[in-house]
């Protein structure tokens, strides 16, 4: 699997230099601590250190790290990063890297409001409750295993998660 990865990356990169360099290898200069090294240069590198390139792809994403065109974001980062500020993830705020989150992992984070009863009225006053206040949208929201984890330092750092399940073992 890893030596068609590098295949195809290698491929892209002769291909398409200028957008590999943008989309792979700042990226993996960020985790080895090194700047300006192309694939190539990378590959030599982690040889170097006796690292395995699977070992360089799972380093964790950094939320301070700044790319030439910006920090690497998504809607979902963005959010949990106005959570982190507001100091929802209270004395772990600093052990999370909120890039590191998918919209299923910000869903299940156990930091919404519980108590129904709490909820505004107009808010689930269709035919079925939902424990979330769904504000708009035809249809009804499914979040499965909605609001049921704690956060925990390193969250979400070592998850294994591959097609076509996704699925992982808890407190990964």
């Amino acid at each position: 699997m890893v030596l068609s990865v590098i295949s195809v990356m290698s491929m892209w990169t002769r291909v398409q230099p200028a957008y590999a360099a943008n989309m792979w290898n700042e990226a993996l200069n960020k985790r080895l601590g090194t700047e300006g090294l192309d694939l190539y240069g990378i590959l030599d590198e982690i040889e170097k250190r006796g690292m395995s390139f699977d070992q360089l792809l799972t380093i964790p994403e950094q939320d301070e790290w700044v790319y030439s065109d910006g920090k690497s974001t998504t809607c979902v980062a963005f959010i949990l990063e106005m959570y982190k500020e507001a100091g929802i993830f209270g004395s772990i705020s600093n052990s999370i890297q909120v890039t590191e989150f998918t919209i299923r992992d910000a869903y299940t984070l156990k930091i919404f409001e519980n108590n129904q009863t709490r909820l505004p009225k107009w808010c689930n006053n269709k035919d079925g409750k939902l424990p979330f206040c769904q504000i708009l949208g035809e249809y009804r929201m499914e979040l499965p295993q909605y609001n049921t984890i704690e956060p925990y330092a390193n969250m979400n750092e070592n998850c294994p998660s591959l097609p076509p399940s996704y699925d992982r073992p808890a407190q990964c």
